[in-house]
């Protein structure tokens, strides 16, 4: 059981399951755009979202070489070399397009968790990275995501933005912030108060609330498609459904898993329902 443990933690610190995630909503504009199944972009994004979090996660950790972490984080080290030569690989494979795209979410990651010159008034330590300016790191985490999960996609397959497509960047900007507000309620007994977090501004309760107002948003906005799929309207009537649930049941005391694997992993069902009505 012990050994279990341990897999399953390696399996969450290592970024796996929130790669497995990002992935996920990649392949669900693929579905929702009647794009056939992009393998070389998918793998490109499972390995470079491996890449990003963990160096956005380790990168301090490793600079201050913790004796006491150096077992598993050498493993993760290792991991993660081998998921960027791989994200090396396929990048390679990808468009002119998408590698412009590619580039400029590279350096908003790269100055997400390096110093750079911000003012010190809009920070909340002296860290000066991008991840410390107060109150933009939700909305940052959200912008990334739906670029590389929809207009990644929609680039490398030469697909032209039309209503449809700007309808699936909104709702997907609105579905990782609602992603992000469990987080952000765990996390109100450990952020400084001057990261300026949502919860911390206005409380866990209308926290709530402007999630429950962004899902319907998210919902609605699928009837404003010009093109709609019987199947994609069901799967999301129910990923709101389920997604609600965890929004209503989140909390500052919420156990050790419920954001971290269950709220994490809502865009793999997500995906999965779609995949299973086709």
């Amino acid at each position: 059981m012990e050994v279990l443990k341990r897999i399953f933690n390696f399996y969450l610190n290592s970024s796996i399951h929130v790669a497995l995630a990002t992935c996920s909503l990649a392949w669900v504009t693929l579905i929702e755009m009647n794009i056939d199944c992009d393998k070389s972009l998918l793998s490109f994004v499972f390995f470079a979202t491996i890449t990003g979090y963990n160096f956005v996660k380790y990168f301090g950790i490793v600079k201050f070489h913790h004796r006491s972490l150096a077992s598993w984080l050498k493993a993760l080290q290792v991991f993660s070399f081998i998921a960027f030569l791989a994200m090396c690989y396929y990048v390679l494979m990808l468009e002119a397009d998408a590698l412009m795209l590619i580039v400029i979410l590279g350096v908003i990651t790269f100055f997400y968790a390096i110093p750079i010159m911000v003012p010190k008034k809009y920070l909340f330590d002296d860290h000066k990275n991008l991840r410390q300016v107060s109150g933009l790191k939700v909305y940052l985490i959200a912008l990334i995501w739906t670029f590389t999960t929809v207009l990644l996609p929609l680039l490398n397959n030469d697909v032209f933005i039309n209503s449809d497509s700007v309808i699936i960047g909104v709702q997907r900007f609105c579905y990782v912030l609602i992603l992000m507000l469990p987080f952000e309620i765990r996390d109100l007994n450990y952020d400084n108060l001057k990261l300026a977090t949502i919860p911390q501004k206005i409380g866990v309760k209308k926290t709530k609330i402007i999630g429950v107002v962004l899902l319907a948003a998210f919902l609605i906005l699928e009837f404003f498609k010009d093109e709609l799929l019987e199947e994609s309207i069901i799967a999301i009537v129910i990923i709101t459904v389920i997604t609600l649930l965890f929004l209503l049941l989140s909390n500052k005391n919420q156990s050790k898993y419920f954001s971290a694997f269950w709220v994490e992993g809502l865009p793999i069902i997500w995906l999965l329902i779609l995949l299973l009505l086709r």
